[in-house]
């Protein structure tokens, strides 16, 4: 009889640890994410921030690439359709040949409003991958970020979501659009 409340609290000290592994090993925080070199070819804009998290993290291996367009978006409106996310979201520069999936959502990635959709991507080897575009704005500025992973395109939007909305790239974001 003595024993049973030792078996009760180690059994609830148990789950309750099975729980916070679950929780951190399902959601990639910012340190999972290692920064790589910007791959993308020098446009009008500059180079802005790229990350890869790996399988173990993120369930399969995800690419995030961000970046300011500072001036480039419609100061009245912001980012209101899915046209302007196809035009801006820097998904050309992962691969010419993406296709919308579904029709995109509203989002809000560090307090600024935009529109996210998912794509499917037909890489130059000709394999599929799943991409988000995300294109969110400030006054007059954007903030584009496109991930892309050869999982599915939902799997590929939760991870980049979910990095963007680590601390670390809240500030980075917003440093980013004030010109710091």
């Amino acid at each position: 009889m003595r024993r049973l409340p030792a078996i009760v609290v180690a059994v609830l000290a148990v789950g309750a640890l099975s729980s916070v592994t679950a929780y951190e090993t399902a959601r990639p925080q910012a340190e999972h994410w290692r920064e790589i070199a910007w791959p993308f070819p020098r446009d009008g804009w500059p180079a802005g921030r790229a990350v890869r998290c790996g399988v173990a993290r993120c369930g399969d291996d995800v690419e995030v690439y961000v970046r300011p367009k500072i001036g480039f978006c419609n100061c009245d409106r912001g980012v209101t359709d899915d046209d302007e996310v196809d035009r801006v979201a820097d998904l050309d520069l992962i691969s010419e040949r993406f296709v919308p999936l579904a029709a995109g959502e509203v989002v809000r990635v560090a307090d600024m409003p935009g529109r996210s959709r998912a794509y499917s991507l037909r890489m130059p080897d000709g394999v599929q991958h799943g991409a988000v575009g995300i294109a969110v704005s400030r006054r007059c500025d954007l903030l584009v970020a496109v991930a892309q992973g050869k999982g599915s395109a939902a799997a590929v939007q939760h991870a980049a979501l979910d990095f963007l909305a680590t601390d670390a790239m809240k500030h980075w974001m917003t440093s980013a659009m004030d010109g710091r």
